[in-house]
């Protein structure tokens, strides 16, 4: 079993003991993010394309990689991003397998570290199909983080077509999933939302040195 095996949110829901709850709006107090040029330039040129081509590699390459990678130059390229690699983490529960996404607190690009913050699954239609791989993929990530000595509250998740987005946040065995789906004309709510935990990680870690180092 692999996290491409989790085909409903109801079977990730079951198989890994979480309680999940749809909240709408969960995201809404989170501020938005403009994009920068550079990236509205990208998407203008690729966004039609990508539509055309409308597989989940297309989409994955031409829309979702240039909004990811706008959220690392937000944070001055401290966030590790990898794109399809494996991420193996408890064969019993069926957590392993590869990963469309994943974003770290760690500008380590050699291989993944803790903590992971954020993994994104691309699909190219139906974003319904991706929710219970998405969960999967972030109880994962919980457990990594946990063994790594790099709890954290929160990881973040995402099912993206590259133009519609759906937002998941895990918080111990709680699965909240935003009712509220973003589109790609929403884009400066979807940077906001992406950038949140990394806004969090790197704040306190501000806090953290300044309480352990003060003037």
């Amino acid at each position: 079993m692999s996290y491409s095996d989790f085909k409903t949110i109801d079977q990730a829901v079951s198989t890994l003991d979480l309680t999940v709850e749809d909240i709408p709006h969960l995201f809404s107090e989170i501020s938005p993010i403009a994009p920068s040029e550079r990236l509205k330039q990208t998407l203008d040129e690729t966004l039609d394309l990508a539509s055309s081509i409308s597989t989940e590699k297309a989409r994955s390459e031409l829309i979702i990689t240039p909004i990811l990678l706008e959220i690392r130059r937000t944070f001055n390229n401290k966030i590790g991003y990898f794109s399809g690699n494996t991420f193996n983490v408890e064969e019993t529960k069926g957590l392993t397998g590869d990963c469309n996404f994943i974003l770290s607190a760690s500008s380590n690009q050699s291989l993944v570290t803790a903590p992971v913050l954020t993994v994104v699954e691309a699909k190219d239609n139906d974003i319904r199909i991706g929710l219970g791989q998405c969960a999967a993929q972030m109880v994962a990530a919980q457990i990594f983080n946990a063994r790594k000595g790099q709890e954290r509250s929160s990881v973040y998740g995402a099912v993206s077509t590259g133009t519609n987005w759906k937002f998941l946040i895990l918080q111990n065995q709680f699965l909240k999933i935003d009712l509220t789906e973003y589109f790609i004309i929403q884009l400066d709510q979807i940077l906001g939302i992406l950038a949140e935990p990394f806004r969090q990680y790197f704040n306190e870690r501000s806090s953290s040195i300044a309480t352990t180092n003060p003037q």
